[in-house]
This record gives C-alpha cells, structure tokens and sequence, in this order.
C-alpha cells in the first residue's frame, strides 16, 4: 500500500499486527517507529531488523520483541471491550493528533470512533478543585459543546471529571493514562461508560496497562494534540496541567487561562500562564472567538507500507562514521541538527545511528528534537 495520490491508508489484520507488535517491542516509542517505517517501508521488514540495528547500537543482546500471539492475544481482549486500533494512517485516526511529532502510532478507541474527526477543545485542571473551579468548567465545557466543540480531558477527578460530565450529550472524548482494562480513577468507570455513549475513550497504553505516575505526562501530549487548544481552569504551581499547557504550546495549540484569586494557590498556575501571555478566559467565547479562525484542520504527514526512501543499505553509516557521532553525544541534551554539523554526515546517517543506539537503549530523546545518552 501507498500514500501516493494522499489516500489515507487502511491498514489489513496481519499489517495491524505487525504495527502492534513493532509498537510493543522494547525501545520502540512513536517516534523510533515511525522512523523505522520510513526506513523499511513497512512494520513487519522493520521487526526482522530490529535485532541486527539493537546490536550494531551496542546492545549486548537484543530488546524483547512483542509476539504475534501476544498481539493477536491484545487485538483480542480489547475487540471483546468493543475497543478498536486505529493506526496513524487510517481515516478514523484524529487529523489534529497527526499532526504532532510524537503522535501514537496506534489508538485505541472505545466509543463513536467518528467524533473524533470533529473539532475539539481540552478542558482540564486541578483535582482538588475548588467549588467555583467546578462550576466554571461545567459552565465552560457545556456552552463549548453547544457551540459544536468536542471536550477532551483526561478523565481525572476534579476538573477533568466536571468538564466530560457537563458535555456528555453533546460528545466529549477521556484519554486514558493507562489501558482501557484498567481505568484510572476506578470511580470513573461509570462515567468512561457514560462518555462512550456520545463520545470515546481512548489511550495509547497496552490494553491492561496500569497508570504510572510518568505515563500521565505522555497522556497530557494526546489531550493537547488532539484539541484546537487547551482551558486551564485551576492549576497549583506543580500541577500537571501546566504539563498539557506546556505540551499545548510546543504544538502549536493556544493555551487559554481562568484567572483566580493570588490568595488561592490553586490558581498560582493558570495565574502564572496569564503573566507568560495565554489567553484570558472568563466565557466561553472567549475561546470560541480565538479559534474560529483556525478552524481548518490539517492532516499531517501519512507513513507507508512500503519504500518512499532511501534504501537502508545507502544510509548505512561506516565504522568511523558511527564513532564520531556517537562520540559527540553525551548526557546533555544537543540537537540532531548539531549533530549533523559538527558529525559532517549526511542527515540520514545520523537519524540511522541514533535510531540503532535507541533500540540498544542507550539513547534519550528530548523536546526540540534533542537526544543525549543515557
């Protein structure tokens, strides 16, 4: 299959697999496999070479890579939920979402899969929310729906939970920290039931996955890319909300603020954002009146499933070529562009040699397109 001729590509069982497998397979995030795809062409040609580049990375012995049975195992358990895979390519994956560097190559979707193609808008903030925080983004989050806006959040206690349950009936979408099996609060579960009437639930986490306190963060990049922009309605100084704003920022989203009181240390964080220029929110036009005008929704780059580069043999990197690289990284963050310049390498030579030291687990990729050594 190609994306030649911008078709969207419609991914067949045995490729779904593969992806999840490739996905899956130690040292493997979202953006070594897209890379690895580009390289190979296709997920189940970069399976065979994920050993061979492990070990050319200095890996003593090769990362684990997921099973066919463990996958087919997965795809199962979760079809049983009425949960579906959707890859980057497919037309039901989310063109916003697509749109960031780091988008989940597969997304698992439990709910009304299309609602994810309508426009959306993050309502998210504190858990230990105030009574009048909770009123605001109930207030916020119902007169949004009714303009047209799907709400996303993350389906947190607090504010998350009071934005998806005022907006239940016009559709709002919870993204998940952990898998669709293992719901986080569990006193939500009720309510993820309740989204999914009008809306999804969604994740990038293996089926039964349990919530780590850091695969939160990775959470709050879905809820920022698959939203037009992101509300704060309450956000202590540390809170992880200002985590989504952050991640809002670097992909481009605007980033609204609710301001509150200075004597309030729940709202010391949106507070903060208002000093650093988000937009001031007291109504829900507000946000409609910023983002009408971005309203066009583009649809990212797609991957293939078959060569649309070079061939792996021309970007294979020589023995000194390797060493001069690797010897100009370090534990401090530098940018690939960098590493291009200093290396005198051709671009491709570099992404070749990070790539073998990221599946030799050795490499650490950093926002900006930075990478350092573990």
């Amino acid at each position: 299959m190609s994306n030649r001729g911008s078709t969207d590509l419609v991914l067949t069982d045995a490729q779904r697999i593969d992806w999840l497998r490739l996905l899956r397979s130690d040292n493997v995030g979202p953006r070594t496999f897209r890379t690895l795809i580009r390289h190979y062409g296709s997920a189940g040609a970069a399976l065979d070479a994920l050993p061979h580049l492990a070990r050319r990375g200095g890996a003593a012995r090769p990362g684990k890579i997921y099973s066919s049975a463990e996958a087919e195992s997965e795809i199962a358990l979760a079809g049983a939920m009425g949960v579906c895979l959707v890859g980057f390519n497919e037309p039901a994956y989310p063109g916003r979402l697509r749109m960031i560097d780091d988008a989940p190559p597969l997304l698992s979707v439990r709910g009304l899969v299309a609602v994810l193609a309508r426009p959306m808008v993050a309502v998210v903030g504190s858990r230990n929310a105030s009574a009048a925080g909770l009123k605001f983004a109930s207030q916020i989050s119902r007169a949004l729906g009714e303009a047209g806006f799907v709400i996303v959040s993350g389906l947190a206690r607090g504010i998350d939970g009071a934005a998806h349950r005022a907006s239940l009936s016009t559709g709002t979408v919870a993204v998940l920290a952990g898998g669709q099996a293992r719901l986080y609060p569990p006193e939500h579960t009720e309510l993820a039931a309740a989204i999914t009437e009008a809306g999804a639930v969604a994740s990038e986490m293996p089926h039964e996955w349990q919530a780590r306190a850091q695969d939160f963060p990775r959470r709050n990049r879905i809820i920022s890319g698959l939203a037009l922009g992101v509300v704060i309605v309450e956000a202590a100084a540390r809170s992880g909300s200002l985590i989504t704003a952050r991640f809002a920022g670097e992909q481009g989203r605007e980033v609204f603020a609710v301001p509150g009181s200075p004597l309030d240390p729940r709202a010391e964080g949106t507070n903060g954002l208002l000093k650093q220029g988000a937009t001031l929110v007291t109504e829900a036009d507000d946000v409609i009146a910023t983002l009408q005008p971005i309203m066009g929704l583009s649809r990212g780059p797609l991957l293939a499933e078959e060569p649309v580069h070079e061939p792996p043999s021309a970007t294979d990197p020589g023995a000194e070529q390797r060493a001069r690289i690797v010897s100009l990284l370090g534990p401090t963050p530098v940018a690939i562009d960098d590493l291009v310049r200093l290396s005198q390498s051709p671009p491709s030579v570099v992404r070749t040699v990070l790539l073998e030291l990221e599946l030799a687990g050795r490499l650490e990729r950093h926002g900006g397109t930075k990478v350092s050594l573990l």
